[in-house]
């Protein structure tokens, strides 16, 4: 975990939050918000990169990366989305540029939505937004969570292995890999990852997309072009959706743009985060 340490930690309503803080205090803030299964890890070039020119905050959400886990611990979008609000109270950032992947997505609409979370700007990567969502295993999974948790380890780490590869559309660098899959291993790691599939319930998208024309801040949408998770049409509807809002396609880019096309995402934020 030396590679990317989170040094400090924030007692949440869903549990103990890991997070950092990247660049100069007093800069613009921006904050990135990972995906499932991944964890912020996945931001660290990206990360690392506009903390050139802004103050970036990073964190695992509840249940994810080296976050706090354990059994009966909500990890639903609801929670998420609540302990996001919670997390910019105490940080004391308002109106950060928010920058949000996947699941991650969802978590940051939800909390402009219903937590009255006040952003300057945001940007879209791949995110959850639009029924229907959740690939044929993901749903399989979700409805044999009970079972899928009773795996031998060494099978359910195959499993997990896999998964997450194919959000990579150029494969992912062996060590890379091994990082993703790290959180997940081991009793309360196996547990936290059938918990958080068995709470992703669509219907936490399904309150809040007929909204999304309420949505009144600068939006960009990127895409990976190759993503075979959430297909890239829906970077079209929903960019229809959002008044305003910028679509950024992503070529030879999978699901996980951060690890496929990192300069060619970082390039597409840095324009957008930049513009006054």
């Amino acid at each position: 975990m030396s590679d990317w340490p989170l040094t400090r930690t924030f007692r949440s309503s869903s549990g103990a939050v890991r997070w950092d803080s990247l660049g100069d205090p007093g800069r613009d803030p921006v904050v990135l918000l990972h995906g499932t299964p991944f964890s912020s890890y996945v931001w660290r070039a990206v990360a690392r990169s506009l903390a050139r020119r802004h103050q970036v905050y990073v964190w695992d959400m509840p249940g994810y990366g080296t976050s706090e886990k354990f059994a009966g611990q909500d990890v639903s979008l609801a929670a998420q989305a609540k302990v996001f609000t919670e997390l910019l109270a105490h940080w004391g950032v308002d109106r950060p540029l928010v920058v949000a992947h996947d699941f991650g997505g969802a978590v940051s609409l939800r909390a402009q939505l219903l937590h009255g979370a006040r952003y300057t700007a945001l940007a879209l990567v791949d995110p959850v937004a639009l029924a229907p969502w959740g690939s044929p295993f993901f749903r399989l999974v979700g409805a044999h969570a009970d079972v899928f948790e009773q795996l031998p380890p060494a099978l359910h780490g195959a499993l997990v292995r896999e998964y997450i590869g194919s959000a990579s559309s150029a494969g992912l660098h062996p060590a890379v890999l091994d990082r993703l899959v790290e959180p997940w291993l081991g009793a309360p790691g196996q547990a936290a990852f059938y918990r958080q599939i068995a709470q992703a319930d669509q219907r936490y998208t399904d309150e809040i997309q007929d909204r999304y024309g309420e949505i009144g801040v600068p939006t960009l949408v990127c895409w990976g072009q190759d993503d075979t998770w959430i297909p890239a049409a829906k970077g079209h509807e929903l960019v229809a959706r959002i008044p305003g809002a910028h679509l950024e396609p992503i070529a030879g880019a999978g699901h996980l743009v951060q690890e496929d096309a990192p300069a060619e995402l970082t390039a597409a934020l840095i324009t957008f985060l930049d513009t006054p």
